[in-house]
């Protein structure tokens, strides 16, 4: 019995002991319970503002990526407008525009100094922004030194260049990272979210007794709701700002890619009414020469003609002085030809090529167009200084841009007072004048005592149609024109002038290097004597039957058997009936058809027949295209010359030339 109690005893004991320690088992466990859930919703309020913060910061690093994208975008159409209106207002904007880009790009890469999976594509961003920042500068300073067309093509080049596509894959590298980084951050903050609710549905559990927990953990529970749908709300209106920025950089695009075909549009625009431009004021300068070139023309033919008379009266009873009589109509025959010629070359539009001239003997044979120019109260005085130093121009914009400045003058001086041409020599250092290598330098100097120009005036004289002379007087291009052939040719130009005191423009051109073979033979104009050929039958089309009567006599003259032929479409069936015509002579333009496409309408039988093309218009020799190869004789022309281009027909030649005629 004694046992039994004591084991009654001991299980009361137990029980008791049970019964006191288990509230403290409790008090513990929510204690430690409530500990626990404390620190878990600390824990988890701690993970997601740490979400948040990295969400902040995401999307801070993506907006200033668009902000700086988009800034860039509108500084480069800015300068797209500056190179187009020339407006400084737009450069300084500009350079405020690209500042700004540059200040968003530090403040980028501030925001991306701890991340450094990002720290490797910033800075090539920066670098890339660096390069392109050296390509629009450098359009922008050619814009503000007056080289527009120079700065149109360097922004044509800079639309497509690398950098700007290096800047567009950067900006898409960075978003792109940033994004990714997002969504695991979004991810991060909704399992925070999660561990917070799950805390508040196990504090409920607790019952009463973890009321203050529920509190707490509802308390937290409400933040982390509250917190959340700020960051949702926030994103929405991150995503919604990023779409309309991402539509307004496209429109900018747009926009851009439009003002780009616009300006193409326009330079082509530009391009072609300058030349229209060009080739109205040269042939308004030919349309000047006209009195003076009809009455040269008239004493020329005089000569001719009393030369003729003269020699048909004496021809019998005195040949020496018949002799003599024609001797004077070939001479003034040659200078009536020389006269034509200089002229329609000199106002035909084609593009020509460069070649060393002389510039004494290129002044020397302008001197007759530059006195009907600029009329008879101009007394005119060349001084040839050049001594046998050539240039490396084109001939007819040399003699344009000559005639150019001494309208200029003749219009400075009114029509009346002294104009003085000077070529000389000159031995310059690197940057005596200008942009001008070391070296030699041919100097030619056109001034003139009249009414000057003032310092303002002098500032813009170079610019594309920029003029002091009234409307309808003039085109404001000559100068300018002759600005950019002088700096094609790598020299330059430059003005000196005092208001009333006159005007003297010095043109300073590289010397070039001639064979003193080649300018003997250019100097003395020698021909070579032509290539004796057998008895040979040739076919001649000419319309004029003059011309075809002439032409039939030169060619017995010089032992030949031609054939006439009248019109073009008799050639077929003349070549049909004479099987020994070894060579077609053929006018240039005759009545329906021209003399190339008659060439072109023969059999194929004939396609290896030698032709020799004659045209009395400087114009029809510049299409090679149109001739096939075939050499072309200029009307008039002497029988040595004729002879010479018989050789070279007769010979085999097939490729592009132009025998000249003996002046």
């Amino acid at each position: 019995m004694a046992d039994s109690d004591s084991m009654d005893g001991d299980d009361k004991g137990w029980r008791a002991a049970a019964r006191r320690l288990l509230p403290l088992l409790i008090v513990i466990l929510l204690i430690g319970s409530l500990g626990a859930l404390l620190y878990s919703a600390s824990s988890a309020s701690q993970d997601h503002d740490r979400a948040l913060a990295e969400q902040r910061r995401s999307f801070q690093i993506i907006v200033l990526a668009r902000a700086f994208e988009a800034r860039t975008a509108r500084a480069e159409v800015t300068l797209a407008r500056y190179v187009i209106s020339l407006d400084p207002d737009t450069g300084r904007l500009f350079q405020d525009q690209w500042r700004s880009a540059a200040t968003l790009l530090k403040t980028l890469t501030y925001a991306t100094r701890s991340t450094g999976w990002q720290r490797g594509n910033v800075e090539a961003l920066q670098y890339a922004f660096e390069q392109r920042g050296k390509t629009l500068n450098e359009i922008g300073l050619r814009t503000t030194y007056d080289q527009k067309m120079s700065a149109l093509g360097r922004f044509h080049q800079a639309g497509s260049s690398q950098d700007l596509r290096r800047i567009t894959a950067l900006l898409d590298q960075v978003i792109q990272a940033e994004n990714a980084r997002l969504r695991e951050r979004s991810l991060a903050v909704t399992l925070a979210g999660d561990r917070t609710e799950f805390v508040g549905k196990t504090s409920r559990l607790l019952g009463l007794a973890l009321l203050i927990c529920v509190l707490f953990a509802a308390w937290f529970a409400n933040i982390a709701y509250k917190d959340r749908r700020t960051a949702r709300r926030l994103a929405d209106m991150e995503t919604e700002r990023a779409d309309r920025l991402d539509e307004a950089v496209r429109a900018r695009t747009a926009e851009l890619s439009e003002a780009y075909q616009q300006l193409q549009q326009e330079s082509t625009d530009r391009a072609a009414a300058e030349e229209n431009l060009r080739q109205m004021h040269k042939m308004d300068a030919v349309g000047q020469l006209t009195g003076g070139i009809a009455h040269d023309f008239n004493n020329m033919l005089a000569v001719v003609v009393g030369g003729l008379e003269l020699a048909k009266r004496n021809i019998r009873l005195k040949p020496q002085d018949a002799a003599r009589h024609l001797d004077n109509a070939m001479d003034g025959a040659n200078r009536a030809a020389a006269l034509t010629r200089r002229l329609l070359a000199f106002a035909r539009a084609e593009p020509l090529l460069p070649s060393a001239v002389d510039p004494d003997a290129l002044l020397t044979g302008m001197a007759d167009l530059i006195d009907r120019t600029i009329g008879d109260q101009i007394k005119v005085a060349f001084e040839h200084k050049a001594s046998g130093w050539h240039i490396f121009v084109d001939q007819h914009q040399m003699e344009n841009a000559i005639l150019n400045l001494c309208v200029n003058a003749r219009d400075a001086m009114d029509g009346r007072g002294h104009l003085t041409i000077i070529t000389g020599q000159a031995t310059l250092a690197a940057g005596d004048v200008g942009d001008c290598a070391a070296g030699d330098y041919v100097m030619l100097t056109v001034g003139d005592d009249g009414c000057g120009m003032s310092a303002d005036v002098l500032t813009r004289v170079f610019e594309p149609f920029f003029t002091t002379k009234p409307v309808g007087k003039g085109t404001g291009l000559g100068l300018s024109q002759i600005f950019g052939l002088v700096r094609q040719c790598a020299g330059e130009i430059r003005i000196e002038s005092t208001p009333g005191a006159g005007t003297s423009v010095h043109i300073y051109l590289p010397r070039r290097a001639v064979e003193a073979d080649a300018v003997t033979s250019r100097a003395t104009g020698t021909e070579r004597a032509p290539v004796r050929h057998p008895p040979t039958r040739i076919l001649v089309v000419e319309d004029d039957p003059r011309v075809l009567n002439q032409t039939m006599a030169a060619l017995g003259e010089l032992g030949h058997l031609p054939i006439a032929c009248d019109h073009p479409s008799k050639a077929a069936r003349l070549l049909d009936n004479n099987a020994d015509i070894s060579l077609i002579i053929s006018d240039v333009l005759m009545p329906d058809m021209t003399g190339p496409e008659m060439i072109k309408a023969l059999p194929a039988a004939y396609a290896d027949l030698p032709v020799l093309f004659v045209t009395g218009y400087a114009g029809d020799s510049m299409d090679s295209a149109d001739f096939a190869g075939h050499d072309v004789l200029r009307k008039p022309y002497t029988l040595l010359a004729l002879g010479n281009a018989l050789s070279t027909a007769l010979s085999g030649s097939r490729h592009p030339g132009t025998a000249q005629a003996a002046e």
